[in-house]
């Protein structure tokens, strides 16, 4: 089965913060298991895609790109987005459907925004899901903190289905590349 990793909006402002927005909850945690999942891709041959998004810090500079202390592989490929869902107006799709990619793991930021989205679509779009549990992250919102919204969403996202594909989420110790989906179905 071919799988891809896909790391959204893991930028270099969205993780660290700005003057208008503060650092993502656990940043360094996130830094870490985003490289420990890479690392288990490459091992597996996995295909990994960055996604960024091209308003975080206007599209320009060191706070667009990619975190500096992810360590980006030479063969991964990047799309830039301009909407919260990493599908819309993006090559993803094309690209998925054309290397025959049957399984994602996937994992990033925001939480409540880009990675709900992009579980949810790639679900709809014939795709199983395996959420990082512990390689999402957010900011804290007005009526809930970081921890509550990456908790929540852990939780409504594992087993999230349309019919066929479904989204899963286990962490980042786990073996992320052998997708469990099948003992569910």
């Amino acid at each position: 089965m071919k799988q891809a990793l896909i790391i959204i909006d893991a930028q270099q402002e969205l993780i660290e913060g700005s003057k208008e927005a503060p650092p993502v909850f656990e940043k360094e945690r996130l830094v870490a298991n985003i490289n420990t999942v890479i690392e288990k891709a490459n091992t597996e041959n996995a295909a990994i895609v960055f996604i960024r998004d091209v308003d975080v810090a206007n599209g320009e500079g060191p706070g667009f790109d990619i975190h500096k202390d992810i360590k980006v592989p030479p063969s991964a490929v990047i799309f830039n987005k301009s909407a919260t869902n990493c599908f819309y107006g993006t090559p993803l799709d094309t690209y998925l459907t054309e290397n025959n990619i049957q399984h994602l793991v996937m994992m990033g930021c925001k939480t409540e925004h880009c990675i709900d989205t992009a579980v949810r679509t790639a679900t709809v779009r014939h795709v199983d899901v395996t959420l990082v549990g512990d390689g999402h992250s957010t900011t804290d919102s007005k009526t809930l903190s970081a921890k509550q919204i990456i908790l929540h969403h852990n939780e409504a996202l594992h087993g999230h289905y349309n019919v066929d594909h479904f989204s899963i989420v286990r962490n980042t110790n786990e073996a992320l590349f052998e997708p469990t989906h099948n003992q569910f179905r």
